[in-house]
């Protein structure tokens, strides 16, 4: 099912203030509904190249299996969809792409990346996540968070340790407990939702959450949500303005109608159709 004219998409992505060059990567492809965000760490441009393999993998490899298979379809031996199965195993594919090339060239020792993952279809998105960038959603003027991060600082708020708001001012923001290419398997965090129509999903790199507030984060969306590329350049411009310390992205998702799955009869047609 080609969701192109279902889903508005809108990125930016932006080195920041302070580093020199940009080692967060971002990846769209409309049509099978699938959006990714990684953001690279590493010795000097191996963070480039771990995230840009990241994304690059998961779209490449997702494009090949979505050619043939379809989210919805059920496992006969499991009769559960195959949605999850389908984007764990090229989430652990690139996993192992990056594990291995740092294994076997020096320059590029010991880099990873965190990863976020949308895949939406039949009216709902599967959200696969590693480390500390995330997803938040705004539905019906309510914007939340999504995800939860794999980090430190995460562990020690939900332990009771510190305060959310002890957190903001925590010197340890960025020490992440999973991430993506680092040891030889991982096991990315899975959880799918429903969807509405005028939803709008923001994927981002901890560049954008660790400068701008979530309350600002938010107010952004409802005012300039009508104008996503608009929008995802302001809330990069609001993370530079706030001293912009690291690398930032965002990708800005928009469901523009409903998009349920084919099935049955209509399956066929459209199957024939294609």
């Amino acid at each position: 099912m080609d969701l192109t004219q279902t889903l508005e998409i809108a990125s930016c992505t932006d080195p920041g203030m302070v580093r020199s060059h940009n080692e967060d990567s971002v990846a769209a492809d409309a049509a099978n509904g699938l959006v990714v965000l990684a953001d690279g760490m590493g010795g000097y441009n191996a963070g480039e190249v771990a995230s840009g393999m990241a994304t690059t993998v998961i779209v490449t490899e997702m494009q090949q299996v979505l050619a043939s298979a379809r989210p919805y379809d059920v496992d006969p031996r499991t009769s559960q969809e195959i949605a999850a199965r389908l984007l764990r195993e090229q989430v652990l594919k690139a996993n192992s792409s990056i594990y291995q090339a740092a294994q076997s060239q020096a320059q590029y020792a010991g880099m990873g990346t965190t990863l976020v993952v949308c895949l939406f279809y039949d009216n709902r998105v599967l959200v696969a996540h590693l480390g500390d960038s995330r997803v938040y959603v705004l539905r019906d003027g309510k914007f939340k968070q999504v995800t939860r991060d794999h980090s430190l600082l995460q562990e020690q708020i939900d332990s009771g340790l510190i305060t959310l708001e002890q957190a903001k001012n925590a010197q340890h923001k960025n020490l992440v407990t999973r991430a993506l290419g680092i040891d030889p398997s991982v096991e990315p965090e899975m959880h799918e939702y429903r969807t509405k129509p005028g939803d709008i999903y923001l994927l981002c790199s901890d560049g954008l959450c660790d400068m701008v507030d979530d309350d600002d984060i938010g107010m952004a969306l409802q005012a300039l949500g009508g104008n996503l590329k608009l929008c995802a350049q302001q809330l990069v411009q609001m993370a530079n303005d706030n001293g912009g310390r690291d690398n930032v992205s965002v990708i800005l998702v928009r469901v523009l109608r409903e998009y349920p799955a084919a099935r049955g009869v209509m399956a066929k047609v459209f199957a024939w159709l294609k």
